[in-house]
C-alpha cells in the first residue's frame, strides 16, 4: 500500500463547511496504510454549526483513524522532538490559521503541529478554504508559496461570482500533494480554472 509505514498529522481548521469533504480523504490514507495522527483547533473542537455538531465530527475522526485527537498546544508540542510526522497536511486551512502562519504565530494544536513539522523541514501542506484568498490573505498564501518545505494543495475560486475573493483547494488531491511534498516537489498545476461553483 502506497502510504504503509508512513505517518501522517491530519490537522482541521474551522471551515465547517468543509468537514464531510475531507473525512473520505483522511479514510483514503487510512485504507493506503498511513497512520494518521489528527490535530484539530479550537473551533472544530467547540463549534456546533448547520454542517453538523464538533461532537459527532471529533467521533468520525477517531473512528477513521484509530487514534485519539490532539487538541491542545500541549500536546502538540512533542511532534516536534519526536519527529514523528513524515507529512503534516492542513485540510482545510481557514484564512485566519494561514495569517497567523505567515507571521509565525503558534496559538493553537493545528499551528503549533505547523512549527515542529517546520523546525523539522519535513513538508508541510495546505489545503486552503478561505473566502478572503484573494483580498488581504493574498500576501499570507504568496508569503508561504515561497516558503521551503510549505507545499500547496491545487486551488482556485470556487465560487468568483458572488464571492470573488474566495480559494478553495481541491481536497480529493490532498493524497497526491503530500506524496508529491514528499519527493519535494509542489504538485502542479497549482491553479485550477474553474474549480466549482
Amino acid at each position: 500500500m502506497k502510504w504503509q509505514g508512513k505517518t501522517v498529522g491530519y490537522a482541521l481548521t474551522g471551515s465547517h463547511c468543509t468537514f464531510e469533504e475531507v473525512m473520505p480523504v483522511i479514510k483514503r490514507f487510512v485504507d493506503e496504510g498511513a497512520n494518521v495522527v489528527p490535530i484539530v483547533s479550537h473551533s472544530f473542537l467547540t463549534t456546533d454549526t448547520r454542517f453538523g455538531t464538533s461532537a459527532s465530527w471529533q467521533e468520525q475522526l477517531r473512528s477513521i483513524t484509530g487514534n485519539e485527537l490532539i487538541t491542545s498546544i500541549v500536546q502538540a508540542e512533542p511532534l516536534g522532538p519526536s519527529k514523528l510526522l513524515d507529512v503534516l497536511v492542513i485540510a482545510p486551512c481557514t484564512g485566519n490559521t494561514t495569517s497567523k502562519l505567515a507571521n509565525a504565530m503558534t496559538d493553537s494544536p493545528v499551528l503549533m503541529a505547523a512549527k515542529s513539522q517546520m523546525r523539522n523541514q519535513r513538508p508541510l501542506v495546505i489545503a486552503i478554504s478561505t473566502n478572503d484568498g484573494l483580498g488581504l490573505n493574498a500576501a499570507n498564501i504568496a508569503k508561504l508559496l515561497v516558503t521551503k518545505n510549505v507545499y500547496f494543495v491545487p486551488y482556485g475560486q470556487d465560487n468568483w461570482v458572488q464571492k470573488p475573493n474566495s480559494l478553495v483547494a481541491n481536497m480529493d488531491l490532498v493524497p497526491e500533494t503530500c506524496e508529491a511534498a514528499l519527493q519535494g516537489k509542489q504538485l502542479q498545476p497549482l491553479l485550477l480554472e474553474r474549480y466549482h461553483i
